[in-house]
């Protein structure tokens, strides 16, 4: 009710302000035709002196007065015209019309773009309501139901593909405990399109690895489950994002679709923060950087953040030409081209820096070929730039432990 109170005050000022300018009309203002009148007076006055200084014969004057007259009388008549065009513009129909626009135009536009019958809320209330949204938000069972339609048609497949999908099928339905035929399913299915039977025998894939099971296996089994709910994250998919994350944080899928998940319930804040972060530790190749890149921005306008993206790291490493050069040539030259990719990465590593991996590659490296010291060097100021990421300082120590450094 304040809301539309101040909202009212408001307007009330706007429109009567603009009203009253109309009312008063422009009487601070002079029709173009008062100023031809001031003129073509002066001109009388001016013949009167010159006939008086001889300058000016009496006949000559007598043709100018009539002439100057003539004036004088066309520029009376468009002043008349003009004061009352004046009054009839700026009279109380204009002011009546100029305030219906405005008032008309102020709700029509809070009806398009506000939201009428909520109050304000403030940041502890969104973040409430936010949860409130992904604790009541569909089940996975219920998205595939209403995305069932929605699916990409994939390019066409061969009939004999399709044939020996379904004695795969037969074959997997027969020994239920067969994890390469699990494994194979998934992909199977997956590539006809069929996401629902995909996650369903990569949920077995993870059943069957029990404690081996890798966070990849939990970020493909949500990814599945998201690609058959249409790209929703649903409860069931958040829980398993949750397991990936717990077994790797550094997990790239996982970190992703979480992201996603935020955005859909109402927490663009946290979206964005968890992208940016991956923007930043990922390569330019890495196959969740496209899709991040293609909603950031939205994200950042969602959150009311001005984003500015940080530059992606172009992956680094030897190319399929250098590493078949390299095959053929002596040890004492492979090692030197080791030795000058070495040193190109920590160049690169020094002047623009880049995500932990590149850092506990070149630490790797350096131990490799021996040059114990500057590995210690470098591992301790990748500990001093990593300081605040918990996750990068483990694979640091790791990587320290695992050359001998620690």
């Amino acid at each position: 009710m304040l809301f539309w109170a101040v909202t009212a005050v408001l307007t009330l000022i706007v429109v009567g302000t603009l009203s009253n300018t109309l009312l008063r009309g422009r009487s601070n203002l002079r029709p173009s035709a008062a100023y031809d009148l001031d003129v073509y007076r002066d001109q009388l006055k001016e013949v009167d002196r010159d006939l008086a200084r001889g300058i000016l014969a009496e006949a000559d004057a007598e043709r100018v007065r009539i002439e100057v007259s003539r004036r004088i009388l066309s520029a009376d008549t468009s002043l008349r015209n003009e004061t009352s065009t004046l009054k009839c513009h700026s009279g109380p129909i204009a002011a009546t019309m100029l305030s219906l626009s405005i008032l008309a135009g102020s709700y029509s536009i809070y009806m398009h773009l506000g939201a009428p019958g909520y109050g304000d809320l403030a940041l502890t209330d969104r973040i409430k309501l936010a949860e409130e949204l992904r604790a009541k938000r569909p089940r996975q069972q219920t998205a595939e139901v209403g995305s069932a339609a929605k699916l990409p048609v994939g390019p066409p497949i061969s009939p004999d593909y399709v044939t020996l999908v379904q004695k795969l099928r037969e074959t997997v339905g027969n020994r239920p405990n067969d994890l390469q035929g699990q494994i194979l399913l998934v992909q199977s299915e997956a590539q006809l399109g069929n996401f629902v039977a995909a996650h369903v025998a990569q949920a077995r894939v993870i059943e069957l690895k029990k404690w081996t099971a890798t966070a990849t296996d939990y970020s493909e089994y949500a990814d599945l489950l998201i690609l058959a709910a249409g790209g929703y994250v649903s409860p069931e998919a958040e829980t398993v994002l949750e397991q990936a994350l717990k077994m790797d944080p550094s997990n790239g899928t996982a970190g992703y679709y979480f992201g996603l998940m935020m955005a859909q319930t109402g927490r663009p804040d946290t979206a964005l923060r968890i992208w940016d972060q991956l923007l930043r530790t990922s390569s330019q190749n890495s196959p969740w950087v496209s899709p991040i890149e293609l909603q950031i921005d939205e994200i950042a306008v969602r959150a009311g953040v001005n984003y500015s993206r940080p530059a992606v790291p172009i992956e680094s490493g030897p190319s399929a030409a250098a590493i078949e050069a390299a095959s053929e040539m002596s040890p004492t030259e492979r090692l030197e081209m080791i030795q000058g990719m070495v040193s190109g990465l920590s160049e690169r590593l020094a002047n623009d820096g880049g995500p932990v991996e590149d850092w506990a590659r070149l630490i790797s490296s350096l131990a490799v070929l021996g040059q114990m010291d500057e590995a210690r060097t470098v591992f301790e100021k990748a500990q001093l730039a990593f300081k605040e990421d918990l996750p990068a300082i483990d694979i640091l120590n790791n990587t320290a432990s695992q050359v001998g450094l620690r």
